[in-house]
């Protein structure tokens, strides 16, 4: 999680370079950003893991761990996957460059610095990120529970829900959880279909979605409820009588005031006095913003 009292953009600089270090930071923090210094890989690693800075600049060569592998244990970590990675380096050749993208990273700069040029770069994909952590953050909202994984099972991104459901990094759970996942998707299952799985004691499923470019599944992950179940968590979230839970649930569903009638044997008229009552208790003027309330308390259940 990211630590600080302002809204002040965090950069992480990992070099082993003193003196550029020194003309890195100076040129952030002219820019209003605030600087953190890793001079090695594992110094990173271990900032990582209490700060999620809004980007990083990456030297590719140092002594223990190397730039692109510390850029790949990053990754590893789902906090990271909007988090920009731009490498620094004297090496302009391909083979170089080829590995920084490979490990993760999205763009590079040759040493020595041009500052002005590095700050307009950063700012390009720190534009790019805060769009992609919105639309994550948007389909949170809209209790869709989204994560992609590659044929292997390995996680490429999720939904910050999702992320904080799933086993992560070194926990005993997350090598099962992957293998558990390549096996299936190498079975070539057909969208719509769910595979049953169980993490931390929480029974939960994976739904199959799609493959976008032949490498990333797109899933979703669900928790198994029964109507009863749902419709008790809708009452006691919203202070909601039997039937209103029951006919915010089927709201939720995408079922008319008719449909939910002859579902609960009652009138349409009845529904609209329960579906009155439901609106003034959650605060919302349509059925609409009802349903997006049901399914939010739904989804991360």
């Amino acid at each position: 999680m990211k630590s600080r009292e302002d809204n002040r953009t965090v950069v992480m600089v990992v070099d082993d370079a003193v003196d550029s270090i020194r003309m890195i930071n100076d040129a952030l923090e002219e820019a209003g950003m605030t600087v953190l210094v890793a001079l090695e890989g594992n110094q990173a690693i271990t900032i990582s893991q209490n700060i999620t800075p809004d980007v990083v600049l990456m030297d590719a060569l140092m002594p223990h761990m190397d730039g692109f592998e510390t850029c790949r244990r990053l990754k590893e970590n789902p906090a990271f996957t909007d988090v920009p990675i731009i490498f620094m380096t004297g090496l302009s050749d391909t083979e170089h460059v080829v590995m920084g993208l490979n490990a993760g990273g999205v763009d590079y700069v040759t040493k020595p610095i041009n500052t002005t040029e590095l700050l307009a770069r950063m700012d390009v994909h720190l534009t790019n990120a805060r769009m992609a952590r919105s639309a994550r953050n948007a389909l949170d909202t809209a209790g869709q529970n989204l994560f992609a994984v590659d044929k292997r099972g390995q996680l490429l991104w999720g939904t910050p829900q999702v992320c904080r459901c799933l086993p992560q990094g070194q926990e005993p759970e997350a090598e099962a959880f992957r293998q558990q996942l390549e096996e299936w998707l190498g079975h070539a299952p057909e969208p719509g279909h769910s595979m049953p799985v169980r993490i931390h004691d929480t029974p939960r499923s994976v739904e199959y979605l799609t493959v976008v470019d032949n490498q990333e599944y797109l899933l979703r992950l669900k928790t198994p409820q029964n109507q009863n179940s749902a419709a008790a968590l809708l009452r006691e979230r919203f202070q909601l009588t039997l039937r209103e839970s029951d006919v915010l649930l089927w709201i939720a569903n995408g079922k008319t005031n008719r449909e939910i009638g002859q579902i609960l044997e009652m009138s349409p008229r009845t529904v609209n006095k329960h579906l009155e009552q439901v609106f003034r208790k959650l605060g919302v003027e349509n059925r609409t913003a009802a349903a997006a309330c049901a399914i939010r308390v739904l989804a991360v259940a």
